[in-house]
């Protein structure tokens, strides 16, 4: 049939309608008309196809990597990127609508990206079969075990293709094969690669199984760091679960201190292989201003930081109030975040490690931490567990600040927070450009019931 498309829905699908019924369509754009064939149908939606693009968008922009459309990142490369901006507001302000039953007082325009090309500090690579026993790159579109060999990538740095091409090819030398999901055999498993903007010192990650030589692990470092100097640390960590998820156990440091040191908004941050820190260096300052902005903070403040991973939210306040308690379940973190207070001399942060749910029950019970006048939350993309947004209810702080990396699981939270807090504003950030991801800022106050 043909298709006239009009919006672009939450996760990033385009969105078109037949008569009654709304049909959903991977790759396209608002103001394209296109031929589709139906491959899914439901009651009240379908999912189709791009046969033939009959129109093209206004919106349109020429895809700039050789990757795009194998490639599963970077969905909206070939979308204008203020139209970018415009969609992910108005998927926040749907997600609120129509997820939360919530009509916020204000919804901001979504704040750019500083950089929308080599904007990323962190990436991650899947290893998996291929050419030489061992392929290298990023997962294929729609699919989560199959990858490609990847040549080129503008996410990270201009010499992120060239590194990933050296490791494919030593490990390809080592004559051990990369790791297959199906069979669960293989060694090589995951390169994690972050690279600080600011100071361009650089964290290789290897990852493996315990079905090979260690010896294969030191070797492939010792070629690295003689190719690219640039690396200033080289970690390596073996994993040996099934989930396919690029963090291991048993780490020891091959090379520099196991760490790279960051500078964000007047912080130096130390960052080691396992460290939560806000992919987008440059966006995030300004979500953390905005964050420092909502807290209305005037100097007296005790505030909680849940979820606070190396600190950086907490570092980044702790000038402007009295005392911040961060909460973080990794305890490689909180150690990165006491380091992260030497270095930049604060001595008002404290860091708890532990299971959050838990954590704060101890708090609320025994009365050993004083009381927050500001909460800030920063959960993972699966939101708050119900027993925190329990505890939150319990601890009252006059003020709640948010910070999303999902709008469905921002809008969950606040409506299960609406019996006593009312949503003053959300502002939405765009930290991955390109893609269909969205971070929000959200203000909530007390109400005096």
């Amino acid at each position: 049939m043909d298709l006239a498309i009009d919006k672009l829905a939450l996760g990033g699908k385009a969105l078109g309608r037949v008569g009654g019924c709304v049909v959903f369509v991977e790759h396209a754009l608002p103001g394209q008309r296109l031929r589709v064939r139906i491959t899914r149908k439901k009651a009240n939606f379908a999912e189709a196809q791009v046969v033939q693009l009959l129109a093209q968008s206004p919106a349109y922009a020429p895809p700039f990597c050789r990757h795009f459309g194998v490639c599963g990142g970077c969905h909206w490369q070939d979308l204008a990127y203020g139209e970018q901006l415009h969609w992910k507001r108005e998927q926040v302000q749907e997600s609120l609508r129509h997820l939360g039953g919530l009509t916020p007082e204000q919804v901001l325009p979504t704040a750019a990206s500083p950089h929308t090309r080599y904007y990323r500090n962190k990436m991650e690579f899947t290893f998996g079969p291929g050419p030489g026993g061992c392929s290298l790159g990023l997962h294929l579109q729609g699919s989560r075990d199959r990858i490609f060999d990847l040549q080129e990538c503008f996410l990270q740095s201009p010499q992120t293709g060239a590194f990933v091409k050296k490791v494919r090819s030593l490990c390809r030398q080592s004559g051990l094969p990369a790791y297959n999901p199906k069979t669960r055999r293989g060694f090589w498993r995951f390169l994690v690669l972050r690279e600080s903007k600011s100071t361009a010192q650089m964290l290789a990650h290897l990852i493996t199984t315990d079905q090979g030589d260690p010896a294969a692990v030191a070797a492939l470092a010792a070629a690295l760091t003689s190719t690219f100097p640039a690396i200033t640390t080289l970690v390596h960590s073996l994993s040996r679960t099934r989930a396919q998820v690029a963090s291991g156990a048993d780490s020891r440091t091959l090379l520099g201190p196991g760490y790279i040191e960051e500078e964000l908004g007047g912080l130096r941050l130390r960052i080691s292989a396992h460290s939560f820190l806000q992919t987008n260096t440059a966006a995030a300052a300004g979500l953390y201003d905005a964050v420092r902005r909502f807290g209305g903070f005037r100097g007296s403040e005790t505030v909680w930081d849940l979820y606070c991973g190396a600190g950086s939210i907490a570092l980044y306040l702790a000038r402007q109030v009295r005392r911040v308690v961060g909460f973080e379940l990794v305890p490689e973190a909180v150690n990165d975040a006491y380091s992260n207070s030497r270095l930049n001399g604060v001595d008002n942060c404290s860091f708890l490690a532990g299971d959050l749910k838990e954590r704060l029950k101890e708090a609320l019970g025994s009365g050993s931490l004083p009381r927050p006048e500001v909460v800030i939350t920063d959960p993972p993309r699966s939101g708050m567990h119900h027993q925190v947004v329990h505890a939150l209810k319990e601890l009252a702080p006059g003020r709640i600040i948010y910070v999303s990396c999902n709008p469905a699981t921002l809008a969950r939270d606040l409506a299960l927070l609406g019996d006593h807090y009312e949503i003053a504003t959300v502002q939405p950030f765009d930290l991955f450009p390109h893609t269909a991801h969205i971070e929000c800022v959200a203000r909530l106050e007390r109400k005096r019931i």
